[in-house]
C-alpha cells in the first residue's frame, strides 16, 4: 500500500553508463573497466540494464575513491 510517507521519500536515482562516465569525466568503456576490475561500486543490473546508484557513486567519490574489490583472505 502507497502512503503518503512513502511518496515523501525519493526513490535512489539510477545512472546509466553515459551518466557515470560525465560525472567521473571518462569514457563509457573506462566505466565498464572500472566496474569489472572492482574499482567503482558495482552496478544493479535490472535485466539487460546495467545502472549504478547516485548516492552510491557520491559517498565513494567523498571517500576519495576507494578500492571496491573485495578479495579472500582480506588482502587486495
Amino acid at each position: 500500500m502507497v502512503t503518503k510517507e512513502s511518496l515523501a521519500v525519493p526513490p535512489a536515482e539510477l545512472l546509466d553508463v553515459k551518466d557515470v562516465a560525465a560525472l567521473l569525466n571518462c569514457g563509457e568503456r573506462t566505466v565498464y573497466r572500472q566496474a569489472d576490475a572492482g574499482r567503482i561500486p558495482r552496478p544493479v543490473k535490472l535485466g539487460s540494464l546495467v545502472r549504478w546508484r547516485r548516492e552510491e557513486l557520491l559517498d565513494w567519490l567523498t571517500a576519495g575513491c576507494p578500492s571496491c574489490r573485495t578479495v579472500k583472505g582480506g588482502r587486495q
